[in-house]
């Protein structure tokens, strides 16, 4: 990931007004992990976000989708990380075309 990347994810830039901040971030003992699936559910004050594996992508699945992580923030952060995903979906596209969501679709295409 490049250092323009970074800061768009909000990870190493926020904003006060006009004037910019770098933020030092630590991140040698995070944990990659891989999910292809996430549910979002919350309560007044927090946002629950889960994400699994979904050996089955493509229709509905057979078998439960084991979830192996939870975030769990308050509404501030989720609406700062859904400005940091979509401006870094919006540049993805813009370099290598529009994100089709709908598997069916994707697979007529093929």
């Amino acid at each position: 990931m490049s250092n323009d990347e970074t800061q768009a994810g909000g990870q190493a830039e926020a904003q006060q007004g006009q004037q910019v901040v770098q933020v030092q971030v630590r991140d040698e003992d995070a944990i990659a992990l891989y999910a292809n699936f996430c549910r979002v559910t919350g309560s007044p004050e927090e946002l629950i976000v889960d994400f699994g594996l979904n050996p089955q992508p493509i229709g509905v699945p057979k078998d439960p989708i084991y979830v192996k992580q939870r975030i769990i923030m308050n509404y501030f952060t989720a609406k700062r990380l859904l400005a940091a995903l979509n401006m870094s979906i919006h540049r993805h596209e813009q370099v290598f075309g529009v994100l089709e969501t709908d598997v069916q679709k994707r697979l007529r295409n093929q």
